[in-house]
């Protein structure tokens, strides 16, 4: 009955069931899908899909996992008084620093993808920076954006997720009519695909990661479990059919063995985009999936480390006047802005060494939160995820065998194509 009036209250007050799942499929996608026809080369598309259907189903249901124990707390209650109330102080602390962590190497991947693609679209006007160059020219510029104000940075991302919208289906439109069906499903190269999927996991779940938004939506609709529960399961439905658009387009333009090069390139996205353009029809298609792709890896960035901005003046008690916000700044940027400097082609391992401290907040600590919260709240008459006790399990394995498969790669024991 509570449920079903919130809902009127939620209908009334204008907060529809799109917004809410729009929040979550804005969050889940941007730059970060760029590496994923990159790291799915060597399993290839029937195997990519099949990766995602699982990576889509675990994320989903941690997510679930999570709205499921928040929902036994007050709207606002955020993802650190979770943790500490179910958990205790250790989780809370290794929850915290996971997300830091998380937060600043999505920052250095941003910035790494950025000055590449940023160098990607100078050249075809002529100009040529050296790489981390142009990955200081583009940290730079949105920086400045952060340090002005949330307001600067909503109205920007604003403006940016409308044209991400209208360059992605003019440039992807015309990439999906040009697919070639024999290079999706019959590829060249070696016939070995499925232990190439080990290594690709982890990529996989850093495009699903939207938790950090549960309590955001607990606090904009209330207490209306199934409102948030179809706003998760729409959000995430959303991204994976941009997903599989993408790796369609992709894979169906781009034969298997030339992601040999890419990946021998450093596979960052101005690679991966001056290949996709050399088989495109037009100049103009080729500018609209530059744009899309410059305005993707910004807007992730802006998102990311707003994030990070806020989360660091609140843990160093920086205030908001000008030299307070300069302090948080130079504490939320520099340290990415270097490591671009040093290492300006690590957007593929980067976005490696994130997916390794995200399967801690995305995967591990909402399940062991449920697991907790349906013992602290037993007689409660709240929403519980399907599935008992096996769903709990098979998130947390989840999440130790993505962590697991990325350790293993950097111990040179598991097949990466193209190495």
């Amino acid at each position: 009955m509570a449920n079903h009036m919130n809902a009127a209250k939620n209908r009334a007050s204008g907060k529809s069931l799109l917004g809410g799942a729009m929040i979550i499929a804005g969050t889940a996608v941007g730059a970060g899908m760029f590496s994923l026809p990159v790291v799915g080369a060597g399993m290839w598309f029937s195997y990519s899909m099949l990766m995602m259907v699982g990576v889509w189903f675990c994320m989903l249901v941690s997510g679930l996992l999570l709205l499921e124990t928040n929902l036994h707390f007050e709207p606002g209650a955020s993802f650190d008084t979770l943790t500490r109330d179910t958990l205790g102080n250790f989780w809370r602390i290794v929850n915290g620093l996971s997300i830091a962590f998380v937060l600043y190497i999505l920052a250095y991947a941003y910035i790494s993808g950025g000055g590449s693609i940023v160098n990607h679209s100078l050249t075809g006007l002529g100009i040529e920076l050296p790489q981390s160059v142009a990955g200081l020219v583009f940290a730079v510029g949105l920086a400045i954006i952060v340090f002005i104000s949330t307001k600067a940075v909503d109205r920007i991302t604003t403006i940016m997720l409308g044209g991400m919208i209208i360059t992605f289906f003019l440039a992807i439109g015309n990439l999906l009519i040009e697919i070639e069906p024999s290079k999706l499903f019959v590829p060249d190269g070696e016939a070995t695909y499925l232990p190439y999927m080990l290594a690709a996991i982890p990529f996989g779940l850093v495009s699903f990661g939207y938790h950090g938004n549960v309590p955001s939506l607990v606090k904009y609709y209330g207490k209306d479990a199934n409102t948030i529960v179809k706003a998760i399961t729409l959000g995430t439905l959303i991204a994976f059919v941009i997903y599989v658009c993408w790796l369609v387009a992709t894979m169906g333009n781009i034969a298997r063995s030339e992601f040999v090069d890419i990946i021998h390139k450093g596979g960052n996205m101005g690679v991966l985009v001056a290949a996709l353009s050399d088989v495109m029809a037009s100049d103009w298609l080729t500018t609209m999936l530059t744009l899309f792709a410059n305005l993707a890896v910004a807007s992730s960035f802006l998102g990311v480390t707003l994030g990070l901005f806020d989360y660091l003046a609140d843990l160093f008690g920086f205030d908001e006047s000008r030299s307070g916000r300069l302090k948080t700044a130079a504490v939320t940027f520099l340290p990415p802005t270097l490591l671009g400097l040093l290492f300006p082609n690590g957007f593929l391992i980067a976005i490696g060494f994130a997916a390794l401290a995200a399967t801690i907040w995305a995967a591990i600590v909402p399940a062991l939160m449920a697991y907790k919260s349906r013992q602290m709240f037993a007689q409660a008459d709240t929403f519980r995820v399907p599935g008992g006790t096996a769903v709990i399990v098979i998130v947390v394995a989840y999440g130790v065998l993505t962590a697991a498969c990325h350790l293993l790669v950097m111990a040179d024991l598991l097949p990466v194509y193209g190495s």
